[in-house]
């Protein structure tokens, strides 16, 4: 089906309240590390359990899509951002807060692969990076919304009775010496997914009519031999892309505000406005400038050239003395992976059986989610070495990523065997 404008919008409407919930723990990870006594390790072990959850379940929430339709399992995803920040809110300890991580990780994971498969059924092959280009200002939209507020909800002192306050996390501000509360964003949080959900489900239409369901690829073996499966396939090179894309993300993410702590005393409020200008910087690009850059230059050239300034500002922040070269470097970063993201999503849909997109789109989440379940873990035992470790291994990794699109790129993709003549389904395509 080809859905109206109104459907696009309710979809569009709703990633931006869940990713505005989402975004207002962002500037917290960091500070909840220091708060429980852990180290960088523990900070990208925590956010590698996360991604482990996302590559292990997007697939099947995915195919489950393909089944049931898109939108029971976007509501599940809704669901389960409202319970998981519920448990993370109330972590009276690491290891709370880490198993909270988790089931945030299985749960929500059902949301963006949907969301993205929702894109594809209602959108023409020629629209399909200006449609996944706003699923990604909705996210911006959410990421410039969302750390600001989170940094702005830890200044919020409650009078609560000793037996209840006692569950709230309370801890120093670097940057100020003020006390600062890091649970009231998780139950802010909590409280904006519990809102999307009723939305949701009285306004948004499904998207996958029943005649065009029930063609989940259906996979036999282990995951690791449905990624292999996958590699072989049109979009092979690509779900590579994806793997190497998110790796070198998270080496940002998982360390910069660890860093911004540590050597420029960056305080939660702080980080969070940064985080909020990365996320307008992304909405500018995907919401307005993506479309016709992609239409003038094509998407091989965009993934291209995107790799190269994100590289750049991995560098820039490696060399960053002073906290404005810093900020200004982490834009840098961030204007290269709004280029990235979007091109390699709408590429792997194009290479993929239009019957699948799914399964697809579920691929696509579960190589990302390697890339960032490795990055993590590295990107934390990088920053307990020296603080820019991870920053240059990231730049590395993008430079590989480069030579490879310079190499693989622009090559012309195979037909998935459904759109031939006598052709069969391929079952990871």
């Amino acid at each position: 089906m080809r859905a109206s404008k109104s459907s696009i919008s309710i979809l569009f409407a709703t990633m931006v309240i869940v990713m505005i919930g989402f975004g207002i723990a962002i500037p917290l990870m960091p500070y909840y590390i220091t708060h429980f006594q852990a180290s960088g390790t523990a900070l990208g072990l925590m956010m590698s359990l996360y991604s482990l959850m996302q590559f292990i379940f997007a697939p099947l929430w995915g195919q489950f899509s393909d089944r049931v339709g898109r939108k029971p399992v976007l509501l599940i995803g809704i669901a389960g951002y409202f319970i998981a920040f519920m448990l993370q809110g109330l972590s009276q300890n690491l290891f709370q807060f880490i198993a909270a991580r988790i089931l945030a990780g299985v749960l929500s994971s059902a949301t963006l692969p949907t969301a993205m498969a929702f894109i594809a059924d209602t959108t023409t092959p020629e629209n399909r990076s200006k449609g996944v280009g706003m699923m990604g200002a909705a996210m911006g939209l959410g990421m410039i919304i969302g750390p600001v507020l989170g940094g702005l909800l830890t200044k919020i002192q409650l009078a609560l009775p000793a037996g209840l306050s006692t569950l709230l996390q309370t801890t120093l501000d670097p940057s100020s010496g003020a006390v600062v509360n890091l649970s009231i964003p998780f139950f802010a949080s909590a409280l904006l997914a519990l809102l999307a959900l009723p939305f949701a489900y009285l306004l948004l239409p499904e998207s996958l009519p029943p005649q065009a369901r029930g063609h989940a690829a259906r996979v036999n073996g282990s995951r690791l031999g449905a990624l292999a499966a996958g590699l072989r396939g049109p979009a092979g090179f690509l779900f590579v892309m994806a793997f190497l894309l998110a790796f070198a993300l998270a080496n940002l993410e998982s360390v910069l505000g660890l860093y911004g702590q540590s050597r420029f005393n960056l305080g939660p409020a702080e980080f969070g406005l940064l985080m909020g200008a990365m996320g307008a910087l992304s909405v500018i690009m995907q919401g307005v400038l993506i479309g016709p850059i992609t239409r003038r230059i094509g998407e091989e050239n965009v993934l291209k050239s995107g790799l190269v300034v994100s590289m750049l500002g991995l560098i820039g922040l490696a060399l960053a003395p002073l906290k404005g070269l810093m900020v200004a470097a982490a834009l840098v970063f961030s204007t290269g992976n709004v280029l990235l993201q979007p091109s390699v999503t709408a590429l792997i849909s194009r290479r993929s059986d239009p019957r699948q997109q799914g399964a697809a789109m579920g691929l696509n989440n579960s190589f990302q989610s390697l890339g960032r379940g490795a990055g993590p873990l590295w990107a934390g035992a990088a920053f307990d070495i020296h603080p820019t470790l991870s920053f240059w291994s990231g730049a590395l990794v993008q430079l590989i990523a480069f030579v490879f699109a310079l190499r693989l790129l622009g090559r012309p993709a195979e037909t998935p065997a459904a759109a031939q003549p006598g052709g069969q389904i391929s079952p990871l395509h």
